[in-house]
């Protein structure tokens, strides 16, 4: 009797260990209260400042050789590539290893198989890694990742805490907030008898995720989002920001990410985007990077739509042609320091950046004088001077291409440099912030991204407010970030109605840059991108597919409904139809 209860325990505990090894008995757990990460100030004397100091002496003295990571296995290829400081280009401040087509399906392989458990896995289990991850860049992390950006990235100290500290903090905290409300959206109705619920299943596939140089938050958040909701990621980080890519992937590793969740694969883009586009089980493509580059990867599987699965959901932030556009009620000061930070913070290399500016011909003497002056206090300097408010831009490509633009003002008779102009790639890639008067509203530097710090400076009728609001919105093929400068309450409404698809963020007294998670989600339309609002829900909604679930408590004990019977019989079948209905 006792073998024979042996077996049952045994077979039974197989069929459990086969069947619901993916499930846990626990109460529903809580995520904790969700705040942005507090800035910190790196005063004088500050413990940060002291911290930042040495980390950026340890990042300057060293230059890790960074491998593939496919799988949790750190892979070499034996091809190098290497990310030279911008503010000293002479200085590799990173090698890494390329990744060949044979990488990139390893990475997918590998990626397909961890999702198994990645998925099922219990989801506060899955949160509490992210929520990790955020607590060790909040503290132990925070200088290392700064260091990495600003002498990677060309960031100063401000700008590195912006963006390595707080803003990847905020991703990964606030992914993990939304991640739980969109798990608690259920059907509002049940009737009796019927249990009606949603499962928030992630996608079948892979995510591609190809992030740019400019912002390591955005580096971070691209793979981590779509992993937050289930997912798993292929990551291919550019080459001009790897030591930054590369530090944030280690945080998350030591905070317990299983292997091959989010794999680490720097490669020649035409390679990664050939490999992941022809993959059968691509079910999303995160990406922010050029215009040009997205629309290149969305013909690229509008080419392949019959070949996948399932058809992948495309989220991209792209371009941007921002502006400030003042209404002759504006408070000037308000005006000329907002466009100081919009336009020359970290080089006008944010997405966001502030890049033509319309103000009114009654003002414009005004604005233009002192708007002249404080770009006379900017200093350009190296990011280890703490002093620097601009350092230098990203690669030689970007400066060259920035020049190319500054010279056409120059050549151009309808254009007036105001300030600035100069550039000097002989140490690293610096160049002035620059003031551009034009009188041609469809001048090249009105109309075309320019990604460096270079603002251009329309004059306007005010008697034609509303029509120069018009042509502002006409100007550009984009719609990212616009800002409205007015006391008057008429004039901001007006601008509200007429710019309502010029921009996806519209800051009203504002600067155009510096949106914040939590706050206000990122992302434009036209094209800037698919508009889906990063540091938001809605970003994390486009990495699940719901499934919708039905589960009646009660049989069914005839299929017939009371209509179809006879006079006769019908009282009798409507009173037994009603029992189990």
């Amino acid at each position: 009797m006792s073998s024979l209860w042996n077996f049952a325990v045994r077979h039974t505990r197989l069929l459990f260990n086969r069947n619901f090894s993916n499930f846990s008995i626990r109460a529903k757990a809580k995520v904790p209260p969700i705040h942005n990460e507090p800035f910190l100030d790196y005063a004088v004397g500050s413990p940060e400042r002291i911290n930042l100091r040495k980390a950026l002496e340890k990042v300057s003295s060293e230059c890790p050789h960074i491998p593939l990571v496919i799988n949790g296995k750190e892979v070499k290829t034996g091809q190098i590539g290497k990310q030279q400081r911008p503010d000293k280009h002479q200085q590799t401040i990173c090698e890494f290893e390329y990744a060949d087509h044979e990488n990139v399906e390893a990475a997918i392989r590998g990626a397909l198989k961890a999702k198994k458990h990645w998925e099922t896995m219990p989801i506060d289990e899955r949160l509490s890694i992210f929520l990790k991850a955020a607590d060790l860049l909040s503290t132990q992390y925070r200088a290392e990742a700064c260091a990495a950006v600003m002498l990677g990235q060309g960031k100063t100290v401000w700008q590195a805490e912006i963006d390595a500290a707080v803003e990847t903090i905020d991703f990964w905290r606030f992914g993990c907030k939304f991640a739980e409300e969109i798990y608690n959206i259920q059907p509002p109705e049940n009737v009796k008898g019927v249990w009606n619920r949603a499962e928030h299943r992630p996608l079948e596939g892979f995510v591609a995720a190809i992030t740019p140089f400019n912002f390591v938050a955005i580096a971070a958040n691209l793979p981590s989002s779509p992993a937050i909701m289930g997912n798993v990621a292929v990551w291919k980080p550019t080459e001009s920001a790897m030591l930054g890519a590369w530090t944030m992937f280690n945080i998350l590793r030591e905070a317990g990410l299983p292997d091959g969740v989010i794999q680490f694969v720097p490669a020649k883009a035409s390679d990664f985007a050939k490999q992941v586009t022809h993959s059968e089980h691509l079910g999303g493509l995160h990406f922010t990077g050029s215009t040009a580059v997205f629309e290149e990867l969305q013909k690229k599987i509008a080419q392949n739509m019959s070949h996948y699965r399932s058809y992948p959901r495309v989220v991209g932030e792209t371009g941007g042609k921002n502006f400030h556009f003042v209404h002759e009620s504006a408070d000037i000061e308000n005006v000329v320091h907002n466009t100081i930070r919009g336009a020359f913070e970290y080089q006008g290399q944010k997405c966001s950046a502030t890049s033509r500016m319309y103000v009114p011909n009654n003002l414009w003497p005004s604005i233009r004088e002192r708007l002249v002056a404080e770009a006379k206090t900017i200093k350009v300097g190296s990011p280890v001077d703490f002093t620097s408010f601009m350092t230098a831009v990203i690669h030689e490509r970007s400066f060259d291409k920035i020049q190319s633009y500054i010279q056409k003002a120059k050549e151009s008779s309808s254009c007036k440099i105001l300030f600035g102009g100069r550039c000097d790639k002989s140490v690293g890639y610096f160049i002035e912030p620059t003031i551009i008067e034009t009188t041609d509203p469809d001048f090249v530097t009105m109309k075309e991204e320019i990604f460096g710090p270079v603002v251009t400076v329309y004059a306007y009728d005010p008697k034609h407010y509303v029509e120069t609001l018009e042509l502002a919105d006409s100007s550009s093929k984009y719609g990212l970030t616009a800002s409205i400068f007015a006391k008057d309450r008429d004039a901001i409404s007006k601008a509200e109605e007429v710019l309502r698809n010029s921009a996806g963020n519209f800051y009203i007294n504002d600067k155009c840059t510096g949106s914040i998670v939590g706050q206000q989600p990122f992302g434009g339309s036209r094209k800037s991108g698919t508009n889906d609002k990063s540091g938001s829900a809605s970003n994390l909604m486009r990495w699940v597919s719901v499934r919708s679930i039905k589960e009646s408590f009660i049989p069914l004990k005839d299929y017939r409904y009371p209509h179809m019977v006879s006079d006769q019989a019908n009282e009798e079948v409507a009173k037994a139809h009603s029992e189990f209905a």
